[in-house]
């Protein structure tokens, strides 16, 4: 309760400090802009939806999907369910109606075990399957954000993301604590190639995480 952003949340009406992490790299890189479609992914409590309704305005479209339940936010769809199941999916796809994300958010982190290895693993499986949803999804314009943790595989998931990714910048924003390995991946415009982006994994299938 003595964390300063806990504070301000309570005070300014967001469900968790996280929304902070959201509003300062959106400060930063102008990620968020009127009208924009907006997934986001892992979104229980709502923090970042918040965040993104806001930033966005009333006329984006906002869709939000966890595993758990999630009060509304005001200009959000959310749907409960997991994004990597097929019935998840077809959920997406349906409130996509068609159209391509601007902008995917991917603030998500596992249950976590407290074995370090473990996590990690699963932490980055769930890194992977935010990257894959935002090959299928995205515009080619568009963005991913992603939360990431630095240890096995981050290497590689960084440069996997360069690969199909005009830009890609690291950020650590004020609001993650200074003892948590966090970082948040900003992937913006896909590259040109011949044929459509390709995901490493079958979205449709069932995450064994979830």
């Amino acid at each position: 309760m003595n964390d300063p952003y806990v504070q301000r949340s309570k005070k300014e009406g967001y469900r968790s400090r996280s929304a902070y992490k959201l509003t300062e790299i959106d400060d930063r890189d102008r990620l968020l802009k009127p009208g924009m479609v907006v997934v986001d992914l892992g979104s229980a409590p709502g923090g970042w939806s918040q965040v993104a309704a806001k930033r966005a305005g009333p006329t984006a479209t906002v869709i939000a999907m966890d595993l758990l339940p999630m009060e509304p936010v005001a200009g959000v769809t959310f749907l409960q369910g997991d994004f990597t199941s097929r019935a998840g999916s077809a959920a997406l796809r349906h409130a996509l109606n068609g159209r391509k994300a601007d902008v995917v958010l991917a603030d998500m982190a596992p249950n976590l075990t407290g074995i370090a290895v473990s996590d990690q693993a699963r932490t980055m499986e769930l890194a992977e399957l935010a990257r894959d949803f935002a090959l299928l999804h995205l515009q080619r314009e568009g963005a991913l954000l992603v939360k990431i943790f630095q240890g096995a595989g981050y290497d590689e998931y960084l440069k996997m993301l360069r690969r199909v990714f005009v830009k890609v910048v690291v950020r650590k924003p004020d609001a993650s604590r200074d003892e948590s390995a966090e970082q948040y991946l900003l992937a913006r415009g896909l590259r040109e190639t011949d044929a459509p982006p390709q995901p490493g994994v079958d979205i449709g299938r069932k995450s064994p995480i979830c």
